[in-house]
């Protein structure tokens, strides 16, 4: 019988539909971050630095650039004959067959895969937060408390509590109350999404709440675990973790990569993030460029100016355009004369010459106020911006536009523009 101290299962399944344009083709761990990676290759680069070498990466949306961007492991040594990592989608049944529709209900899906290795544990990671977590120091913290179920938390500000699952704990760490987004918190102690429990004790809990609607950890199985008796503990983080959930924090964390002295550090030797890289020349940088305070991804061709902006592997910039306090991800093409002011544009996109993005009045987004907001111009992977147009704040484009869809040359701050139907 093939047997595993902990295997770990990866929910990946997200829309991410705060990310707007960014997530219309491509679930959100599949997104690009700091050039180079993709959100899912912080949680399995943790997996394999901790000895974590079975994980079940569950997915639904869109899942293909991910499934493609997995394959078999190789870049994570996940390609193992016993374990590695296997992809999980939702599957027909004889009966009862639907989509996974909580996160609970997702693992409880996925029960024969979890047997398959007889595991003591099991570790319950999201795919969508930057952060670098030693797995097994959290496993000997569960161990020593004889824990049933253990919980990484982290203190956020008060004002911001009410958006997390709050623990409150005793003086030993062992949860006494939890509360699922509360209005007024009494504990500013945020769980980040991240369980181990024993085994049996999950797999009791998943079986006995099967037939709760949209079971989910937060509302059903944690409140149910803690109702029992059993014993919950929160393991207490106080390293850089970010939910880049938002636009705004997507873009704040990789700015934050390009610090003088990042708070995130990608460039550590004992704690490496791997990911799935493709074969392609280094980086250009002509005599007339001007680059500072940057990420230039491998494969990049520059002959303008870059300040304080993250760059992915094959995108070019033309001569006397300016790019800054912006994310560009990979094979983008910006043409010449381009002024680009905080932005976030994702992949394969053109923009025509003498464009200048990222000018006006800072108005909210009429579609989406609380989507397209935090000063940023959003621009949809594939999508062309012809020559000479002005684009405002706070605004998002998806497809192929052309002139005509300018008018008077401007998308004035605060409009949407979409050229594929409802994808934004």
């Amino acid at each position: 019988m093939i047997k595993k101290e902990m295997i770990a299962m990866l929910l990946a399944g997200g829309q991410g539909s705060r990310l707007g344009v960014l997530t219309a083709k491509v679930a959100k761990p599949a997104v690009s971050f700091g050039g180079k990676y993709r959100i899912i290759d912080f949680p399995l680069s943790n997996c394999i630095n901790s000895g974590v070498d079975t994980v079940g990466v569950l997915t639904q949306y869109q899942p293909l650039r991910l499934n493609t961007h997995i394959g078999i492991g190789i870049p994570w040594d996940l390609d193992k004959n016993v374990g590695g990592v296997s992809i999980l989608p939702p599957y027909e049944k004889k009966t009862d067959t639907e989509w996974y529709t909580g996160t609970a209900n997702a693992i409880y899906q996925n029960m024969a895969y979890m047997e398959t290795y007889n595991p003591d544990y099991v570790l319950i990671l999201g795919g969508d937060h930057i952060y670098k977590m030693d797995y097994e120091v959290m496993l000997d913290f569960h161990k020593a408390n004889k824990a049933d179920v253990t919980l990484a938390c982290m203190p956020v500000p008060w004002e911001e509590a009410s958006r997390f699952g709050l623990a409150i704990t005793d003086e030993t760490g062992r949860i006494t109350e939890f509360e699922e987004k509360p209005e007024n918190p009494k504990s500013n102690l945020a769980s980040m999404g991240i369980y181990i429990f024993s085994w049996p004790v999950l797999k009791e809990a998943l079986l006995a709440l099967k037939d709760q609607p949209g079971c989910d950890f937060g509302k059903h199985i944690l409140p149910y675990c803690r109702e029992k008796g059993q014993r919950l503990f929160a393991y207490e983080y106080n390293g850089y973790w970010k939910d880049v959930g938002t636009l705004g924090s997507y873009w704040e964390a990789n700015m934050e990569l390009i610090d003088i002295i990042p708070e995130f550090n990608l460039y550590e030797e004992f704690w490496k993030i791997y990911t799935k890289t493709d074969i392609i020349p280094p980086q250009y940088i002509s005599a007339e460029a001007v680059v500072e305070r940057s990420i230039i991804g491998e494969g990049s061709e520059i002959h303008g100016e870059v300040y304080n902006s993250v760059i992915g592997p094959g995108v070019v910039i033309k001569k006397g355009s300016v790019v800054r306090n912006s994310i560009i991800m990979k094979q983008s093409f910006i043409g010449e004369n381009v002024t680009i002011d905080k932005a976030i544009i994702a992949e394969n996109v053109t923009v025509g010459n003498n464009v200048v993005m990222g000018v006006g009045e800072d108005v909210p987004n009429k579609e989406k106020p609380s989507v397209y907001s935090f000063g940023l111009v959003t621009i949809g992977e594939n999508s062309v911006i012809p020559a000479d147009v002005k684009i405002g704040i706070n605004t998002a484009i998806v497809g192929e536009t052309t002139p005509e869809d300018y008018p008077d040359g401007e998308l004035a701050s605060g409009e949407t523009l979409n050229k594929e139907g409802e994808t934004a």
